[in-house]
């Protein structure tokens, strides 16, 4: 009888003992945000609206209609007069950078955000495994991430990962990349180096598809200190639960709507086209048509299903009516499904007002849904990959993440690409110190967005003779 027992106890010991090692394994595979820090620059390189037009006016080849051009598009950009440059900007040498502008800029960030980060955290440079550098328009030799290396006296064998030419969605990319590592190796801690170098990328040209650019990127940057490690669950502020990218870069169009290239001039400059917004939407529905199943839950999943095959027999019917009448009107709705029934806060890429309305009109999503990123894109401007955790911040300087609350990040980039991933706060935020919008925060939202560039400039738009042009003082 004995012997007939332990035929039966000792499978089902052996079988505990493995699903309690896979399950104890599953839980070293866990990707954690320590903690982050963004990068605010000093206060002698903020962009000022009368500075804004001495910049337009030194800048060669610019006539009267391209400053209505310009006019327009800061106006409806959505950003405000307290965001941020590179030094050259300012000392009149934005067409002529040298790659020391470039590097000092990225040393000034890295000074700044990756000191304030390790300090903060008690965390010595001699304990990070992973390095993981994104800044796409810089590619400097020694790499950037071989700087960082050497600045902070990092390990020797440190795994390092340097991504350039990645665009505003590189962040996530470097995200998957940590995370993907997590998955096989325990007990790492990664720094995750997000920004983008300004300095020699100004467009000097006339060229409105590429003088755009100008007007919507600013100095910025992020730090993000990450783990794997079990111990370190406690002091954890986030737990990523799924990322996805999507890339569209095997569509011609897709691909060719973002390019850094020469104008006719030979001029060089970053290429936005017209067809952005069209592959931006499709990189954009293509994501979400993924991600969805991972972050709502069964009961929406279902409802969505339900409500899909009524408008689908809705449809049938009314072109079986048409086919009988002689046609008729093509009516565009909104997706059913309700991202809010899985998300409690949406962080999105605050690359321009028309992309933050753009999003917020695809997922239904209300004012209060979308004040972080248009509080942001006013504060800040367009800092490329690092503009998610800025908007993060501002969520955690207001108290509106609480423990359990799941964050939805989504960003765009040239290629193009679509990338998405979802976050689970791991205990009430807002309680630090340190973070970019602690001195301002009480500011925002404005009574008002009315752009003060309109104030001060409104009067391009009535010169009709671009030779009889009569300048405000301060721009002679």
């Amino acid at each position: 009888m004995e012997s007939f027992s332990l035929i039966y106890v000792v499978p089902t010991l052996y079988l505990c003992f493995l699903l309690w090692k896979l399950f104890d394994r599953k839980r070293d595979r866990e990707c954690y945000i320590l903690d982050y820090q963004c990068h605010k620059p000093t206060q002698d390189r903020m962009l000022g609206t009368e500075f804004c037009g001495k910049i337009i006016r030194r800048t060669e080849n610019l006539g009267l209609d391209e400053y209505k051009f310009l006019l327009k598009a800061i106006v409806s950009s959505g950003i405000g007069e307290q965001t941020y440059a590179p030094r050259n900007v300012f000392e009149g040498r934005e067409a002529s950078a040298t790659i020391h502008d470039g590097i000092s800029e990225m040393v000034d960030f890295f000074d700044d955000s990756i000191v304030k980060l390790l300090a903060r955290s008690k965390i010595s440079p001699s304990e990070i495994d992973i390095l993981v550098v994104n800044i796409s328009m810089l590619s400097a030799l020694p790499s950037l991430s071989a700087r960082i290396i050497n600045r902070y006296k990092l390990r020797h064998d440190v795994k390092v990962y340097n991504l350039t030419g990645m665009g505003c969605s590189a962040s996530l990319i470097s995200l998957d990349i940590v995370q993907n590592i997590f998955k096989s190796q325990r007990n790492k801690l990664a720094l995750l180096v997000t920004s983008e170098s300004l300095s020699p990328n100004w467009y000097p040209g006339n060229n409105k598809s590429m003088i755009l650019a100008n007007c919507l990127f600013r100095s910025g940057g992020c730090a993000v200190l990450l783990t794997n490690k079990r111990s370190f669950k406690h002091k954890a502020i986030l737990k990523l639960k799924c990322l996805v990218r999507t890339h569209h870069g095997a569509r011609d169009e897709s691909f060719g709507c973002c390019l850094q290239k020469e104008d006719e001039q030979g001029k060089s400059g970053i290429f936005l086209g017209k067809t952005l917004p069209k592959a931006a939407t499709r990189a954009f529905v293509d994501n979400l048509r993924v991600i969805s199943p991972k972050i709502l839950p069964t009961r929406e999943l279902f409802r969505f299903l339900l409500v899909s095959l009524l408008e689908k027999l809705k449809t049938m019917s009314s072109c079986s009516s048409k086919s009988s009448s002689g046609g008729g009107k093509i009516v565009t709705k909104k997706s059913p499904l309700n991202f809010k029934t899985g998300i409690d806060h949406f962080c999105l890429h605050t690359g321009g007002k028309a992309v933050i309305d753009g999003v917020g009109m695809s997922l239904d999503l209300s004012e209060h849904d979308l004040e972080p990123a248009r509080m942001t894109l006013h504060r800040f401007g367009n800092t490329s990959a690092s503009s998610l955790w800025y908007v993060l911040g501002y969520m955690e300087a207001k108290k509106r993440l609480k423990k359990g609350d799941r964050v939805f990040m989504i960003s765009f980039g040239a290629g193009f690409k679509c990338n998405s991933c979802l976050w689970q706060v791991m205990k009430d935020l807002g309680n630090g110190y340190g973070n970019v919008w602690d001195d301002c925060v009480d500011d925002y939202p404005p009574e008002s967005l009315v752009s003060p560039f309109m104030e001060k400039y409104s009067w391009v738009n009535d010169v009709e003779d671009a030779n009889n042009i009569e300048l405000p003082d301060f721009l002679k």
